[in-house]
């Protein structure tokens, strides 16, 4: 069963930023990719930002120039540096991991709160 520990996640003001990490239980050096979602309530889960095995990278729109998605292959960990916050990027952050022919896993999610 893998594991993902989500952490720093916490309450900022906007225009400030928050780093948040994901640790792996298993080596994400031949996962398919590893990524951050967000979601409010009432809404669905959209996709932050994602890395792949080779390291190519996908932002969601409003992403774009203020986040940056990168990893750690030998700590096994992915982290998501999130610069110029807004408070509509306030939302619960999941890490998510994907291998070929599994499903999704999912972390238990870290709170972001931006306050104006």
């Amino acid at each position: 069963q893998v594991q993902l520990v989500e952490s720093g996640g916490g309450l900022v003001q906007a225009g400030e930023s928050l780093r948040l990490s994901c640790a792996a239980s298993l080596s994400i050096s031949t996962i398919l990719s590893m990524g951050w979602f967000r979601q409010t309530p009432g809404e669905q889960r959209e996709l932050v930002a994602a890395i792949s095995r080779t390291g190519t990278t996908t932002y969601g729109n409003s992403m774009k120039g203020r986040f940056t998605i990168s990893r750690d292959v030998a700590k096994n960990t992915a982290y998501l540096q999130m610069n110029s916050l807004k408070p509509e990027d306030t939302a619960v952050y999941y890490c998510a991991l994907d291998r070929l022919g599994e499903n999704t896993y999912w972390g238990q999610g870290t709170q972001v709160t931006v306050s104006s």
